[in-house]
């Protein structure tokens, strides 16, 4: 059996279909930062750049704990034969009445957030509420698919939306729009799009079933939002750090975001299989599979570690030359930047691994106190006398680590552990 046959058997179902969706929307990630990285003025780059990072750390921090929990029971309804319409009325109705608790204070105090992240641009906070509608909608339908077992649709929504982020940010490029609001609005444009697309899969499999309670989707939703909010803060806040302490560096800021994202190219090829990880391992403790559910969650994490150390020795070697050439980015990084950088990767993706663990065997509250160990960890980094650059990257790693060896403790702590029926 060849290697490429062995990682394949050691991953989830679904990993296939889910992760050609990925590597679309990854690849789109790039074309979006390069084209407006050689299209905007730095100062527009940066604010680019902070409104990227507060969608892809806030915005996802919010809802895709959402799309996590109706994953997880629509998975058990399946094993069970219920119906999960009943899952997709209550999870849609619960993601928009977060999207309002977002939006009205966004609308509220719109040129204080343009005044403190995007030089006084207002339109800019009108894009980011508009990227924070589409991932609430988005989020729901990918839960729904992903319980039901449904990748290929799954995938499918993943890749148009990674699909036409590539054409129209291109197209903007090559028409030459230097309007930072047009390339902002992708974020927004794509992802809707490529959920209408991909709408009719998820209304199919939606039966009715037995009345879903609240009780079941937000029993652990406010431990779930903490621990995402806070996990996509520590990889995602060297940008906005950076920014609010050196307020003039627009160079360092535009800079730290492309290279974070080539950093962070395992982080795409990881979410290939995290969701249809999380199907499997609620599927497995549906069943009260033990062994099942170990076996998965220990093949998880070999591949993991094994594809953020491939990552990582990459970035360190091609990094500090892709960033000004292919991103059009300040040359002010090198290689120890990609190192730390790197090394945060890694240990983050074990983190999440050991999340999913957590999460679907009742540790809920486990893991939002490993988040907010780490968290703690990263802000004393952060606030070291250490060179801004230096500390940033630093407090990713070292936040990292505090989370991954956490989780590892609490596990290992528990020697009689067993999945719990979801």
């Amino acid at each position: 059996m060849s290697l490429l046959e062995r990682i394949s058997t050691a991953l989830p179902r679904g990993t296939a279909f889910v992760g050609a969706g990925t590597a679309v929307l990854g690849v789109a990630s790039y074309v979006h930062l390069a084209a407006a990285g050689h299209t905007l003025a730095v100062d527009d780059m940066a604010s680019f750049s902070v409104l990227w990072t507060v969608v892809s750390s806030i915005g996802l921090g919010l809802f895709f704990p959402i799309e996590q929990e109706i994953t997880r029971i629509v998975a058990g309804r399946v094993v069970r034969g219920d119906g999960v319409l009943p899952v997709l009325r209550r999870g849609a109705a619960l993601s928009l009445g977060l999207l309002a608790v977002v939006l009205v204070p966004l609308a509220l105090f719109a040129q204080d957030v343009a005044d403190l992240f995007f030089h006084g641009d207002t339109s800019l906070v009108l894009a980011l509420g508009g990227a924070f509608t589409a991932l609430a909608v988005a989020y729901v339908t990918r839960g729904v698919l992903a319980g039901l077992g449904r990748f290929e649709a799954y995938g499918t929504q993943l890749g148009l939306d990674g699909g036409l982020r590539i054409v129209l940010s291109a197209g903007l490029a090559v028409a030459g729009v230097q309007s930072v609001f047009a390339f902002a609005a992708v974020l927004t444009v794509a992802p809707l799009l490529a959920l209408l697309a991909t709408i009719k899969p998820v209304f199919r499999g939606a039966r009715a079933g037995s009345q879903a309670e609240w009780r079941e989707l937000i029993e652990h939703l406010g431990l779930l939002v903490g621990s995402t909010l806070l996990a996509q803060l520590l990889v995602n806040i060297a940008v906005i750090s950076t920014k609010v302490i050196a307020t003039d560096d627009d160079a360092l800021v535009a800079a730290l975001l492309s290279a974070l994202v080539l950093a962070r190219v395992p982080l795409f090829v990881f979410g290939a299989f995290q969701v249809s990880l999380l199907a499997g391992l609620s599927a497995a403790s549906a069943k009260g599979d033990t062994q099942g559910y170990r076996r998965l969650l220990v093949r998880a994490a070999s591949v993991t570690a094994g594809l953020g150390v491939a990552g990582g020795i990459g970035a360190v070697a091609l990094g500090p030359a892709l960033l000004p050439t292919v991103f059009g980015a300040p040359d002010v990084l090198g290689a120890a930047d990609f190192a730390w950088l790197s090394l945060g990767t890694v240990l983050y993706m074990l983190a999440m691994v050991l999340g999913q663990a957590l999460l679907t065997s009742g540790g809920a509250r486990m893991q939002l106190m490993a988040w907010i160990v780490g968290t703690v960890v990263l802000v004393a980094v952060t606030l070291s006398p250490l060179e801004l650059r230096t500390r940033v990257e630093l407090a990713y790693a070292a936040g990292s680590l505090a989370v991954a060896t956490f989780m590892t403790l609490v596990l290992r702590s528990h020697v009689s552990y067993r999945p719990v029926r979801s």
